[in-house]
């Protein structure tokens, strides 16, 4: 029976999860399996990886064939320059102690590299919300600016209005005894020659 090492799909639409699974050549993608050794988020970024190392190396050592993404993730992990050292010590070309000490070199690397783009992400996303912030603030304060200067136009148009319709009044008022004078005494003399 010939084994592979491949992803097995989860998740909703649009928003895929993957098992790694130890499975049957034969098998259907999603199918039976032999054993789940570790899962796969690519939705995060960096994207997540969990891993039984220890089961994942076995079943390398044992003739198990990776799938070409599969393959990419057991290297991203290191379990492929595992499965070389340890051939290495086998070979006889180095001890198990060195093929340690190189693994953990590579490990300490891995996870500062790791980091380093944990660290650039989050650097991004602060300046990305700083920028947002500042756009909005310059909104509202040019929003801010437009509604003073509205309101400035209607008070001036206002005072205006008041002062066109003060000169007016004084006009009137001027205007309204002298009308209203000649009118009540021709009056008065039409009702004195009504009386006689």
């Amino acid at each position: 029976m010939a084994t592979k090492i491949r992803l097995q799909r989860r998740g909703r639409k649009g928003y895929p999860f993957y098992h790694i699974v130890i499975a049957d050549s034969r098998a259907p993608r999603d199918g039976k399996f032999i054993e789940k050794v570790g899962s796969y988020n690519p939705n995060t970024n960096p994207a997540t990886i969990t891993i039984n190392f220890d089961r994942a190396l076995y079943w390398l050592q044992v003739g198990a064939q990776p799938t070409d993404t599969t393959r990419n993730i057991l290297s991203e992990e290191g379990v492929l320059l595992k499965k070389h050292l340890l051939g290495g010590v086998a070979k006889g070309a180095f001890t198990e102690a060195d093929a340690e000490k190189k693994f953990e070199v590579w490990k300490a690397e891995k996870e500062k590299g790791t980091q380093a783009v944990i660290n650039k992400n989050e650097t991004k996303a602060k300046a990305d919300a700083k920028a947002r912030l500042d756009a909005e603030k310059a909104a509202n304060k040019a929003k801010a600016e437009a509604v003073a200067q509205k309101k400035a136009e209607e008070n001036a148009a206002q005072a205006q209005a008041e002062a066109e319709a003060a000169p007016a009044e004084e006009v009137a008022e001027t205007e309204a005894p002298v009308a209203e004078a000649p009118a009540t005494e021709t009056e008065a003399p039409a009702e004195e020659k009504s009386a006689e």
